[in-house]
């Protein structure tokens, strides 16, 4: 039997999709880590420093056998509490346990969960096996969160994007001035927040655009439409900081480019 040699243009043509596939494969898995400093007045010196993993979007993704490849990079670590902002898993395959797999690994710390519109659009199946994990779902609810004689609230919301968030029930519960923390999936409620004057918001839902083009950013946004204005990272207005996380998976297509899979890590202090 004989064999051809490929041309020229066979060979280039192949470089290229070999390429692309491991440029398509990094912006999927490669993890980065994102850290924020947040200054927060009146904050107790009890939480100088105090730090909140932040994480968005898992959409039934996996990193490796158990979820070994994130839980390594969180490993590397150091934090307090976790903000879990909503669709861990997603409606086209609202497989939960790659969630499970990392929240159980993470569960010897206090971690915090606002629902997104993936878990409602099944009926947020997945309530359950969160709350077997101890996990605190917070839907339009508020927690005391004490360390020493001090603490500071935080606040959770219901998905802004399906329009279930309540931000006054949450507050209802909130009787002094101490530090305020809202999480909720969609910035959505970034407007409500500022007039609440809340210190701090985390929020998820855009992927950060999940494909950002150089110089230009994100075309297009759920909720948002064409050329978001809340897209990703950090927006300040008065009193109140938003900080959108970039999400670990993706929707719709398995695709990211210029925005890596990240988590994220806040340090609250009382002064820069």
């Amino acid at each position: 039997m004989r064999f051809k040699l490929l041309s020229g243009r066979a060979i280039i043509a192949i470089m290229v999709c070999i390429l692309i596939l491991m440029v398509w494969y990094f912006q999927r898995y490669s993890i980065s880590v994102k850290r924020y400093t947040i200054v927060v007045p009146n904050l107790p010196t009890e939480f100088e420093g105090f730090t909140i993993l932040h994480l968005s979007d898992l959409h039934s993704k996996e990193f490796g056998k158990n979820q070994s490849w994130l839980i390594k990079i969180i490993n590397q670590e150091n934090f307090d509490v976790i903000a879990v902002t909503g669709d861990l898993i997603d409606k086209r395959n609202p497989r939960i346990e790659p969630a499970v797999k990392l929240l159980q690994h993470l569960k010897s710390k206090q971690i915090f969960f606002v629902p997104g519109n993936h878990e409602w659009w099944v009926d947020f199946q997945s309530r359950e096996e969160l709350e077997s994990l101890g996990i605190n779902i917070m839907e339009n609810s508020s927690y005391k969160l004490s360390k020493g004689n001090s603490h500071i609230w935080i606040l959770g919301v219901d998905d802004p994007y399906l329009g279930r968030d309540r931000l006054d029930k949450a507050l209802k519960n909130v009787d002094d001035s101490m530090p305020k923390i809202l999480l909720a999936h969609a910035p959505n409620i970034f407007s409500s927040a500022v007039q609440n004057q809340i210190n701090l918001v985390l929020v998820g839902h855009t992927h950060g655009g999940q494909i950002r083009i150089p110089f230009i950013g994100p075309i297009i946004a759920p909720g948002q439409g064409f050329f978001p204005k809340f897209d990703y990272g950090k927006f300040d207005s008065g009193f109140t900081s938003m900080i959108i996380n970039g999400g670990l998976g993706e929707s719709v297509l398995p695709i990211r480019f210029n925005i890596k899979p990240e988590v994220v890590l806040i340090k609250l202090v009382s002064e820069e």
